[in-house]
């Protein structure tokens, strides 16, 4: 199977486009910035350094805020016929912190309090009734850049004051107290892969690597991971890093990161995490592959006049593992099953047979 990595060729991208050689036959190293997009009536083409792009089994498209754009355009056109792990949408909302608080929101997602400044006049009404230290920030910016910090009234006035010269909208938001500690999950799927505390360096109200802080390994719950799961797949994100606060009343979901750094867990967890996403980009690549080889067969039988193969239902012989009068299924049955705790399922039962189907 044949893959691309787009990207800007950070230490990230070079980490992870070596783990992807391990698993697909060809990868191509494409520079984002060598990209057009060629818009026409009814079509969206892209071309790289001139040409149409090659067609390839899996695209793994990443970079900074700055090519938000550009990432969702490629997206779009190549998302139909290509595995891309990263919907085109995700790009916008992951880039902008307005518009990914507004996706965790609607999935009731915990955060700090946030407010959306539009002008002055607007941020003090909200300066003078929020609770102190708070934090302000621009909604585009990534690594903990743009992010502000005041203590008080007088010190966010005075931020106000400098913010009113840049003409544009900024956030406000409550501080969490955590002693200068947050912490970055990597979502690869429906899994954390890996998990790390930071911890800001003296002086600093930052945790990001880059910016001084200091790495060690982490073992999130069972409650944690699930919320930062399912902030990735609030954008549309199977690959993302997620930033938490240990609120006093649990998790809070403060940044997601479509493009996450590599370099500083890999160092603290031991982790490689950049094979751990070249695996799965394989994996997912190859089951929609032969996906698309069923779907074939299945239309031939069909042009034929002939009912196709039917799966066999699989089954095995065990005991019941009752918890609290509930029955816990096999691991290898809801692995067959492909169920997970979103599906809505119709549960029929009497004496002796249980049925599950998804709804």
């Amino acid at each position: 199977m044949k893959a691309a990595l787009i990207s800007l060729g950070s230490v990230s991208s070079r980490m992870t486009l070596e783990a992807m050689k391990n698993y697909f036959e060809v990868v191509d190293d494409i520079d984002i910035r060598s990209i057009e997009v060629d818009l026409d009536v009814g079509k969206l083409d892209i071309l790289y350094k001139g040409k149409p792009i090659d067609k390839y089994d899996c695209v793994f498209a990443k970079g900074s805020f700055r090519y938000a754009q550009l990432l969702r355009s490629v997206t779009m056109a190549l998302y139909d016929t290509t595995y891309m792990p990263i919907k085109a949408e995700a790009f916008t909302i992951g880039h902008n912190k307005l518009l990914t608080h507004l996706a965790l929101q609607v999935y009731k997602i915990p955060m700090p309090k946030t407010y959306l400044a539009s002008s002055p006049a607007a941020a003090k009404k909200v300066l003078e009734k929020i609770n102190y230290p708070i934090i302000m920030k621009f909604p585009s910016g990534t690594g903990g850049k743009g992010v502000m910090y005041a203590e008080g009234f007088a010190a966010a006035s005075s931020l106000l004051d400098a913010l009113e010269t840049l003409k544009q909208p900024f956030l406000i938001q409550e501080y969490v107290e955590t002693e200068g500690t947050d912490i970055r999950a990597i979502i690869v799927g429906d899994k954390v892969v890996a998990a790390m505390k930071r911890k800001a360096e003296k002086g600093e109200t930052r945790a990001n690597i880059h910016a001084g802080g200091k790495g060690e390994p982490i073992e999130l719950d069972y409650y944690a991971k699930k919320i930062a799961v399912t902030a990735a797949q609030s954008i549309g994100a199977e690959v993302c890093g997620v930033d938490l606060l240990e609120g006093t009343k649990g998790p809070l979901v403060i940044e997601l990161n479509v493009s996450p750094g590599l370099q500083g867990i890999t160092k603290a967890t031991k982790i490689n995490v950049a094979d751990k996403i070249a695996k799965y980009l394989y994996k997912k690549t190859k089951e929609l592959s032969e996906s698309g080889k069923e779907k074939t067969a299945s239309k031939i039988f069909e042009d034929l006049g002939i009912k196709g193969p039917e799966k066999a239902t699989q089954q095995i012989i065990s005991n019941l593992d009752f918890r609290s009068n509930r029955i816990l299924l096999p691991e290898v049955i809801t692995n067959i099953a492909k169920l997970n705790e979103k599906d809505e399922v119709v549960i029929k039962a009497n004496k002796g047979k249980i049925f599950i189907e998804k709804y």
